[in-house]
């Protein structure tokens, strides 16, 4: 049989405090550093697009705790991390003292979270739009019952399992 190529995941948990990445690495771009590798290394899965989302677990009620970002570029996964990196470019020219601190951080920028989920799209099915590319999110006010979702599959019982998982 031929070797078919499908999706791409990327799953990455940091179990330490950012404070800890950015003391012992110099970066509190750790995560996403190591994201980019992983996603790279399966580039000739995602040649339709990539997408990444990133989970805060330790912020406040009221604060921004998910994030994400997608891309359907040329080159999806450089366009991606430039979007995604893009975000700090005025910190790291204007106050790159800030950059060192974990919990401003947190506080003022998306994708400083402990927990990153990858996807990299190699279209079986649709066409190759921004909304088939992955993590999917349905977002509720409880954060108990918001869903970031990234597979390498077909969903074709999608009602079903929408009133099953929420």
């Amino acid at each position: 049989d031929l070797l078919q190529h499908e999706c791409g995941i990327a799953l990455l948990r940091l179990k330490k405090p950012l404070q800890y990445y950015i003391d012992h690495y110099g970066t509190a771009f750790y995560g996403l550093n190591k994201m980019y590798l992983l996603m790279e290394k399966q580039r000739n899965r995602g040649q339709d697009g990539v997408g990444l989302a990133n989970v805060k677990l330790s912020v406040p009620p009221g604060h921004r705790y998910l994030s994400r970002s997608r891309s359907v570029a040329k080159q999806p996964i450089e366009d991606l991390f430039s979007q995604v990196l893009g975000r700090f470019a005025d910190a790291q020219e204007h106050q790159r003292d800030k950059l060192k601190d974990a919990e401003w951080l947190q506080k003022e920028f998306a994708f400083t979270g402990e927990v990153f989920l990858g996807h990299l799209r190699y279209g079986t099915y649709g066409r190759n739009t921004i909304e088939r590319v992955h993590p999917f999110l349905r977002q509720n006010n409880w954060r108990s019952r918001t869903l970031a979702l990234a597979g390498n599959f077909n969903l074709t019982n999608v009602d079903e399992l929408f009133d099953v998982l929420v």
